[in-house]
């Protein structure tokens, strides 16, 4: 096992000259705890803690270390070490820390995961299909820098899957949709496709979508922990209750993460550009440049919407996220 099958690149090296004669090693986040991270270093797995200084140097929660980050360790006795630095991230994703404080919503970022190359986007065909919220989810990875791929998972419970995915191909842009029953292994054979060499994919989805029953069949063990879905309520229990990368034998790293009930944006309304791209496009020929797509004459967004070609559903979506977005900036300032 090499740093490189875990992501190391020239990229990364340069960050790092500055500690080489320091005695320190290079080291990836590979899974988070309550009070500690496990890395991979050249000396193996080491169970490791940061220094107080990297807690009093960062300006917050976001420039903390997290799962993905690599990071400069001083290796200690019995596989242990601390941690005095942490490298640039290539790309991150966040969302809006969730709650309250003080009696008002939150504004802190929280970084879910560091140097991701492509998302999987996962969403169930039962009670959990829902295409507002899988817009969330290809704006929260379009502000990423990361790719994504949407998995529409168990197929045996829908009666149109199909249908689902011309739904979903139809706001999803460039990011390619698949179908799948990851109970049978042999359907996802087409996501090995996806696995290169030091590359990460995360897998990012409600609780209870299937993330762990699609890293097992991959791998074609029975390494992530799975849980029924509740017959009440449709919705998914927190079997993944942590971060962590899983390095495949014949390359890739796949990222599980526990499922989240509350997916609040982190960013600025130009993050929309990518994730509703076709509004955008129909923008540039409105009859007034600060169109807000709303009742204003001459607007081409509308005419879409009466033409057929354009459903109201993804305007509202559009708005509300754009307003999220300018609430959320404003509030940072």
């Amino acid at each position: 096992m090499t740093l490189e099958d875990w992501g190391w690149s020239p990229f990364f090296a340069e960050k790092f000259i500055a500690w080489e004669k320091s005695g320190y090693l290079p080291a990836k986040v590979i899974r988070g705890e309550k009070n500690y991270f496990r890395v991979w270093s050249l000396q193996g797995e080491l169970m490791v803690r940061f220094a107080g200084k990297v807690r009093y140097k960062a300006g917050g929660r976001a420039d903390l270390p997290v799962v993905g980050d690599w990071v400069v360790v001083e290796p200690q006795s019995e596989q242990r070490g601390i941690i005095h630095a942490q490298l640039e991230r290539k790309s991150s994703f966040s969302r809006n820390l969730p709650g309250t404080r003080k009696g008002k919503e939150r504004v802190e970022q929280q970084v879910i995961a560091a140097n991701v190359d492509l998302v999987f986007i996962v969403s169930g065909l039962d009670r959990d299909f829902n295409l507002r919220r899988i817009e969330r989810y290809l704006t929260l990875v379009s502000s990423s820098g990361a790719d994504a791929v949407v998995l529409l998972n168990k197929t045996d419970l829908c009666a149109d899957p199909e249908g689902c995915r011309s739904q979903v191909e139809a706001i999803s842009g460039n990011s390619p949709v698949h179908l799948c029953m990851a109970r049978d292994a042999g359907q996802l054979d087409i996501l090995f496709n996806y696995l290169q060499p030091g590359e990460t994919i995360a897998l990012l989805g409600s609780s209870g979508v299937g993330k762990s029953t699609i890293i097992n069949g991959l791998l074609g063990e029975e390494r992530q922990k799975v849980r029924p879905v509740s017959l009440s309520d449709g919705k998914g229990r927190h079997t993944t209750t942590h971060r962590e990368l899983i390095l495949f034998p014949d390359g890739g790293i796949l990222m599980d993460n526990p499922g989240m009930r509350e997916l609040n944006l982190w960013g600025e309304a130009e993050d929309l550009a990518e994730s509703f791209a076709d509004i955008e496009n129909l923008a540039v020929h409105c009859k007034f440049r600060d169109c807000q797509h709303k009742r204003e004459p001459g607007c081409a967004v509308i005419r879409a919407i009466e033409a057929g070609t354009l459903s109201s559903e993804r305007l509202s979506s559009y708005h509300k996220l754009k307003s999220e977005l300018s609430k959320l900036q404003s509030r940072r300032t």
